[in-house]
């Protein structure tokens, strides 16, 4: 199983001198990939982990800089919330920019406020993704397409520059069964919730491949990339939940999850309220985060 690292996406630690810092350490490490997230907007005065948080875009094209060789991966974009197009040409540029090492995660989005805010309707989210993954190959495959569906509607265009790879990489979220199996007909793998429980994982990814298998293309080419919401803590608690204890402690759950057919894992720290909490100290923060760098690096 291969070992990603998230950089600093959320709270007041999300600052690109961390992100470059911990970017240029993870690689320097043997990490295979950087991981960034999503957060459009937030319902005004709610209680929220997801604060400050960059475009995860911006944040990967300014890393491609820092770095030479480790993957850059976004877990997860909404993608009702851009055009097709729109989309298309930035991820293509990115790519370009990072020499051919973007992972595209997207997903259909689950935050009311943001859909009102980006005047998308919720409703059929998935009908919507599937004309969406149309459209993106499309324009990526041959810079050129007509679409006229039910949510969009356009005539012959070209968008250009190209991806350098071809094709681009694009791996889908969710946890119901319908987005499971769109992740085997339609994606290059399925990247798992933040929420998702490690013990379950097995099952998930069994229907991810028998959707693979029923549309005719190989399960074993796919990948499967777990986040893995981990919080450090002093080891031994008699009620300790998976990826929550000592560095040995989460070792353990690691192997454990690799052993559930996870192909990839990436250390996420930005879901640990010690991390990006409202009252969290962006310094230990940063030495936490150091910590485990060195604790699971590859």
């Amino acid at each position: 199983m291969k070992t990603g690292f998230a950089v600093p996406v959320a709270g007041a630690w999300a600052t690109p001198d961390r992100q470059a810092l911990l970017a240029r350490e993870a690689e320097a490490a043997g990490y295979h990939s950087l991981w960034t997230l999503q957060r459009v907007a937030n319902p005004a005065g709610a209680e929220t982990p997801y604060r400050n948080v960059p475009d995860p875009l911006v944040t990967l094209a300014y890393l491609a800089v820092h770095t030479e060789r480790v993957r850059l991966g976004v877990a997860i974009l909404n993608l009702p919330f851009t055009a097709p197009p729109l989309l298309a040409h930035q991820a293509a540029t990115l790519d370009r920019v990072a020499g051919g090492r973007l992972d595209l995660g997207l997903g259909t989005g689950w935050m009311p406020e943001e859909f009102a805010a980006a005047g998308v309707a919720q409703a059929r989210r998935g009908a919507r993704a599937e004309e969406y993954l149309t459209i993106l190959r499309a324009l990526w495959d041959d810079g050129t397409a007509e679409f006229h569906g039910e949510f969009y509607d356009f005539p012959a265009i070209r968008v250009e520059p190209a991806p350098v790879q071809r094709p681009l990489p694009v791996l889908l979220g969710g946890t119901a069964d319908a987005a499971l199996r769109r992740a085997g007909r339609r994606a290059d793998g399925w990247i798992s919730s933040s929420r998702a429980d490690p013990a379950t994982l097995a099952r998930s990814i069994g229907v991810v491949r028998d959707a693979a298998r029923d549309a005719g293309r190989d399960p074993d080419a796919l990948r499967f990339v777990c986040r893995a919401a981990v919080r450090l803590r002093p080891g031994g608690a008699a009620d300790r939940t998976p990826l929550t204890g000592s560095p040995a402690e989460i070792r353990g759950d690691l192997e454990r999850i690799a052993a559930q057919g996870m192909t990839e894992v990436f250390v996420d720290l930005n879901f640990d309220p010690e991390i990006i909490g409202p009252d969290a100290d962006p310094d230990r923060a940063l030495d936490t985060a150091r910590t485990a760098l060195a604790e699971f690096a590859p």
